[in-house]
């Protein structure tokens, strides 16, 4: 068992109540870790040290922001075997999951060290005499980062690392699913160096998260928010974000389509499904949920598919021969499975699945969806993908563009200009032709559009998201006035 303390201004605390919760281990329901279960005030201090430590921290040239960055990637890299361990027990993903994790992550934090120095402005045209006007950006001061469990490491290192970069000092609220990972990597940037203060991390028990979130977003230090998790929080955090006049990044869910036009390669479709749909259980934003493919070539993509689904047997993470680990708990599992019995119920055929054992759910195809299931418009966020079939292009984007969501896609078509043709035509933020949907690089703009959210990640993308544009003016010569 992890036991974990919160950091505020560079030391470890607990909750001032003295109040803890656990963390279940979700396959074997022993205890994973212990964390403190913070206060009103605990959130109130967390901000007020990252706020001591603005400051200095945005004072810093931008080569030593660079260089402790560089140090914290380099540590993390050294951790993966930590990070395993504890993700593993925490959340009940699979050891390659947490490693992929920690390798983006530490990437991630690469690709914030090297925006260091492109953080610029601009001069910018004036029709004033002897008038220098320039677009200057800097520093908005404190930022507040919540990060979710499915993919601990990349997204809480993602919630603090261009804020960081930016010149910003973060509070990370931690996920109450794993609160000893996003834990380990506010470790990793303390010992790196950064400076006390300039990140914190904070823990709380689940009922108390709507009112942490809530003072979190209030204090006055805190100038930024940027939230990684389900639509519906979403909504909830940019309430209080709009309530408070604070600018939010929100990403948000998915229900990602993959189109599979009549002149695709079916093998490279379906491998590319397969890992999109079911790896890490399907508990990925970007996991591919919907299949739309042709009707003349749907019936053999779904033959081949269903193959491929029997071999990726889901069991416990250390099970012998398991491919796909557990889901993050049995509530997560059992609401994936009403989803399939519903379609079933309504007339859809299940092609590939089984028994669902507490938190290991099989991968799943469901086959023959309609509009009135509700797994044609619910994100399952499970090892479960639906497929449509349509007779056209056209109808393969009606199709896509019918969801709320509009997070990551994908294309594929052995005719590029055809497939670029249909992509531009998507509603979604990503979007990939003849790759998965699941695909993420620390450089890339990352975010979605409609109720997947907006706003984007990943370096110069980010850098317009946590700074404030200044107009700054030099008057350099004689200046006329009216009166």
């Amino acid at each position: 068992m992890n036991e974990v303390s919160m950091l505020v201004g560079g030391k470890d605390c607990a909750a001032v109540s003295g109040a803890t919760f656990a963390r279940l281990n979700p396959v074997t329901g022993a205890v994973a870790s212990r964390a403190p279960a913070a206060t009103l005030a605990d959130a109130d201090a967390a901000v007020d040290a990252a706020a001591a430590a603005f400051p200095a921290w945005s004072a810093l040239p931008p080569t030593e922001r660079r260089t402790r960055l560089l140090k914290a990637a380099d540590i993390m890299d050294a951790r993966v075997g930590a990070f395993i361990e504890t993700g593993i027990a925490e959340t009940g993903a699979m050891a390659n999951w947490y490693g992929f994790n920690v390798r983006l992550a530490a990437n991630m934090l690469r690709e914030a060290a090297a925006m260091t120095t492109q953080i610029d402005g601009s001069i910018v045209p004036t029709d004033t005499p002897d008038n220098l006007a320039l677009a200057v950006r800097q520093p908005c001061g404190v930022v507040l980062g919540i990060a979710p469990w499915n993919a601990p490491v990349i997204l809480g290192t993602r919630a603090v690392a261009m804020p960081l970069a930016c010149g910003n000092t973060v509070v990370l609220k931690a996920s109450e699913f794993c609160p000893a990972v996003h834990r380990m990597i506010c470790s990793v940037l303390q010992e790196a160096g950064l400076g006390d203060g300039v990140v914190n991390v904070v823990t709380n028990a689940p009922e108390d998260a709507p009112a942490i979130v809530e003072r979190l977003i209030a204090h006055p230090a805190v100038r930024r928010v940027n939230f990684t998790g389900s639509t519906h929080v979403g909504r909830i955090i940019a309430m209080h974000a709009a309530r408070h006049l604070k600018p939010a990044l929100l990403e948000l869910g998915g229900k990602a389509p993959v189109l599979v036009l009549d002149d695709a390669d079916l093998d490279a479709a379906v491998e590319a499904i397969a890992f999109g749909a079911f790896f890490n259980q399907g508990q990925i934003c970007m996991s591919t949920e919907r299949v739309i493919a042709h009707r003349s070539i749907a019936e053999s993509l779904v033959d081949k598919l269903a193959e491929k689904a029997r071999k990726l047997v889901a069991a416990a993470p250390a099970a012998q021969g398991a491919v796909l680990g557990a889901m993050v708990s049995a509530q997560a599992a059992q609401r994936a499975t009403a989803l399939v019995k519903d379609a079933r119920d309504l007339g859809a055929t299940i092609r590939a699945g089984g028994p669902t054992d507490g938190a290991i759910m099989q991968p799943t195809i469901v086959d023959g969806v309609t509009p009135e299931m509700k797994l044609y418009a619910e994100e399952s966020f499970a090892p479960v993908v639906t497929v449509l079939r349509v007779d056209s292009d056209d109808e393969a984007v009606r199709v896509a563009n019918d969801s709320e969501f509009g997070l990551s896609a994908a294309v594929f078509s052995r005719d590029i200009a055809r497939a670029m043709q249909v992509a531009r035509r998507i509603e979604s933020g990503i979007c990939h032709i003849n790759g998965p949907t699941v695909h993420d690089e620390a450089q890339m703009p990352f975010g979605g559009v409609k109720s997947s959210g907006y706003g984007r990640f990943g370096s110069k993308a980010s850098i317009a998201e946590f700074t404030d544009l200044r107009w700054i003016t030099i008057q350099t010569g004689p200046c006329y006035y009216p009166i």
